[in-house]
């Protein structure tokens, strides 16, 4: 299929795109309701009788609890409940992998913004200042911040420091090459910063349960966690999905969530929670910081020979989804490259900074940024062009990773980085009036035209589908038709990935009905898991696919028995039932006689296995990959650096929707610009400093450089339902790599840290 080389839109070539089904962007649904502002979200509820929540949080990184006096708190006007440590019911720990995390401090707070209480009063000020007002004695301690310490240093948790260590080892241990580069690389905490802060809402029930309403997106396991903490049977206690507004990691903090359910069934009454900025940053997961050590073999060609790496990722105070997003790192170290023999040792490790987990490209992202490098400084020492030396290593079809898994599925790379390495790259503004100018450091930068250089960098970079190391991925859908109008419903979470947008899509193109709606999501629905890792446009797709398939059966049935055909030998276009010989035509609303039909199917791929003690096994169902080329400016006297373009060939199995597609790629590519210019949540002594979006500097439409979505390859992976691939992760993932790869160019410095820091990039006299 071609493209359009500025959009990666697939060209019409003289017909008019169907209105609906398979490859058509059709619109979001609910696109009007929120450019108009009439979109329900979380912070827009509202009950009758509603009491308002507040959280009281550490200030501190490290300190022991001597005592906790709520009686000055309890007595203020307007306050109905405190609830702390002693009120919980139920499990005193929680966590999404794992529970290690408590629900309220007791005894030791291991990090800044840890919560120790929760207050529920009738207005949001009463319960801000009642938290305020609750007396905390703390016993300072110092603070564990550097995980290279960690090792050695005094337990910070019953479970000791180290969360997980994976030694993969692949080949010869001993081999070596003619040519070798070592590096030494860090990358700073992200954090998700999604457009909405966290807001939820509690309503207790007649039995004794509770309702939770919060932008979930995951909330079978959210009700499960929240049953287990509030000593429930899980029947008592539903999550409804409310509008999420934006999510590129694991949404919820669960530490404002769960206390919410505590305060609803203590008062009685419902009790909302309209998190601040600075509560938000507190509260949810951060990427994790992350060190790496790197050591690459080449011959003389620069073919790969071993890389040895030592990966050490900081998980923050509790474990959260270090232990797969490790995995993910130690596996991808090597990068989208053949390399016989390996030497990987990954660490995740427990510190008092704030807490990590999971982040779009987790584990991959760092990874990607320190190979990379490496590859740039492998090109420059044999006296190749980086993109050269890159194509000479790239992984394909029926190669094996570092964990001894055989890539089966498509894995165009070579085709990938020709793709951007051929695509034109932007004019000089040599012959622009100099006042015309975007110089780096925003439109009235400071620096001189005379000390800009030009730089043009690669990034190849690959992330993983699907759940890994033995997750069971499975996903349950029903379709119901009446009418003339199908219903989905499935509990996938549209968190902006386009799920809803999809399966109304397969229903149209399936049963040939135009009017499709997906039902609101909640835990009286069957599970459909997390959404994260292109989990919904295989599994929940999937599923809805098999539903819609089984009820075109039911549909066509009758009518082929009636003709002495198979149900093969019909067709449904446009609304309209025909035969192959024509005999046949009818509408599908004909057909349906008033009866209403419907199915409910589970998608589940195949299996996988988790890595074994030296990091082998078939640990990941699919892979996606992609390129990304940069091109920069870079004022080598002042360190600033203005992104002039970014090009992008990708993997994507199948476009299913095209104009969703090169959306989510481009939001990708901005994401992934961020981690490497902009964003890094700094915590000295492992207090966040600026939790704010003033202090933490997201990258706005005034930053983002042209995006020209050059190559969209479809080949597809027979195992995928549609045979479509995730689209979002893996370009955040490259990209700050080869912004990296760009700076390098220019500037000639090494630029081994992200963001890149404005010193990085002042040229060496």
């Amino acid at each position: 299929m071609s493209h359009d080389t500025a959009t990666g839109i697939p060209a019409q070539a003289g017909t008019e795109p169907a209105p609906h089904g398979l490859g058509v962007s059709l619109p979001l649904a609910e696109a009007r309701a929120k450019t108009e502002g009439t979109f329900p979200y979380a912070a827009d509820l509202w009950a009758e009788g509603l009491l308002w929540a507040a959280v009281l949080r550490s200030p501190h990184a490290h300190a022991r609890v001597v005592s906790i006096d709520t009686g000055q708190a309890a007595r203020m006007p307007g306050v109905h409940a405190i609830v702390t440590h002693e009120d919980v019911p139920g499990e005193k720990l929680h966590g999404r992998y794992g529970a290690d995390r408590p629900v309220f401090a007791s005894e030791v707070v291991r990090h800044h913004g840890e919560p120790l209480a929760a207050v529920a009063a009738d207005h949001p000020d009463t319960a801000r200042m009642a938290a305020a007002a609750i007396m905390v004695e703390y016993e300072v301690l110092p603070a564990q911040t550097d995980p290279e310490e960690a090792f050695t240093a005094e337990p910070l948790h019953p479970d000791g420091n180290v969360v997980r260590h994976i030694p993969l080892r692949h080949g010869d241990q001993e081999a070596t090459g003619e040519t070798v580069v070592e590096g030494v690389y860090r990358i700073g905490r992200q954090d998700p910063a999604p457009v909405g802060a966290e807001a939820g809402l509690a309503v207790p029930r007649p039995d004794g349960g509770v309702e939770l309403y919060a932008a979930s997106t995951d909330p079978h396991a959210d009700r499960d966690r929240a049953a287990a903490v509030y000593g429930l049977d899980p029947e008592r206690v539903k999550v409804v999905v409310t509008g999420v507004p934006g999510a590129t990691a694991d949404r919820e903090d669960p530490g404002f969530l769960l206390p919410l359910g505590l305060l609803a069934m203590r008062t009685g009454c419902p009790v909302k929670l309209a998190a601040t900025r600075e509560e938000s940053f507190l509260g949810h997961a951060h990427r994790h910081p992350t060190l790496l050590r790197y050591r690459h073999h080449a011959d003389a060609e620069g073919k790969l020979v071993r890389v040895e790496a030592q990966i050490l990722m900081d998980c923050g105070a509790y474990t959260d989804s270090s232990r797969e997003s490790l995995a993910a790192a130690v596996a991808f170290a090597c990068g989208p490259y053949v390399v016989p023999h390996a030497t990987i040792d990954g660490w995740a490790v427990r510190t008092n900074n704030p807490p990590a987990g999971h982040v779009r490209g987790e584990g991959a992202l760092q990874v990607c940024a320190a190979y990379e490098a490496q590859m740039d400084k492998l090109a420059k020492k044999l006296g190749l062009e980086p993109a050269e030396v890159r194509a000479r290593n790239v992984l394909a079809t029926g190669d094996v990773l570092p964990t001894g898994q055989t890539v089966t599925c498509p894995a165009p790379v070579a085709e990938l980085l020709q793709a951007v390495q051929d695509f034109p790259l932007p004019a000089l503004p040599k012959d622009t009036p100099e006042e015309e100018w975007l110089l780096p450091g925003g439109p009235e930068g400071a620096g001189e035209p005379g000390a800009v250089r030009r730089g043009v960098g690669y990034g190849l970079g690959m992330v993983h589908m699907l759940g890994a190391e033995g997750a069971d991925e499975v996903s349950t859908a029903t379709v119901r038709v009446q009418d003339g109008r199908a219903t989905v419903i499935c509990a996938a979470v549209e968190t902006g990935q386009g799920f809803t947008t999809l399966a109304r899509q397969i229903v149209q193109e399936t049963l040939g009905i135009e009017e499709v709606a997906v039902a609101p999501v909640d835990t009286d629905q069957p599970p459909a898991g997390p959404s994260c890792h292109g989990r919904h446009t295989w599994v929940s797709a999937g599923a809805v696919e098999r539903a819609a398939k089984m009820v075109r059966t039911q549909l066509l049935q009758p009518l082929a028995h009636q003709f002495g055909m198979s149900t093969e030998l019909l067709q449904i276009t446009d609304g309209k039932i025909t035969s192959y010989d024509g005999v046949l035509s009818t509408t599908v609303t004909e057909a349906m006689d008033g009866k209403e039909l419907w199915a409910t199917a589970q998608c589940r791929p195949h299996p996988t296995e988790p890595l074994d003690g030296a990091g082998q096994g078939d640990a990941f169902v699919g892979l996606v990959f992609c390129a990304v080329r940069a091109v920069v400016d870079v004022d080598v006297e002042m360190g600033s650096v203005r992104v002039v373009e970014l090009a992008v060939a990708q993997d994507v199995g199948r476009v299913l929707n095209p104009a969703q597609l090169a959306a989510r790629i481009e939001a990708g590519l901005t994401q992934g610009l961020g981690a490497a210019l902009t964003e890094n949540l700094r915590a000295p002594q492992g207090v966040l400093r600026h939790p704010d979006l003033t202090g933490y500097a997201l990258p706005t439409a005034l930053d983002t450089p042209d995006i020209r979505v050059v190559r969209l390859v479809e080949e597809r992976d027979v195992v995928a339902p549609f045979g479509a691939k995730a689209a979002s992760a893996v370009p955040v993932v490259t990209a700050p790599a080869a912004v990296a790869s760009a700076v390098r160019a220019a500037s000639g410095r090494p630029v081994n840290r992200l963001p890149i820091r404005p010193q990085a990039a002042v040229a060496q006299s």
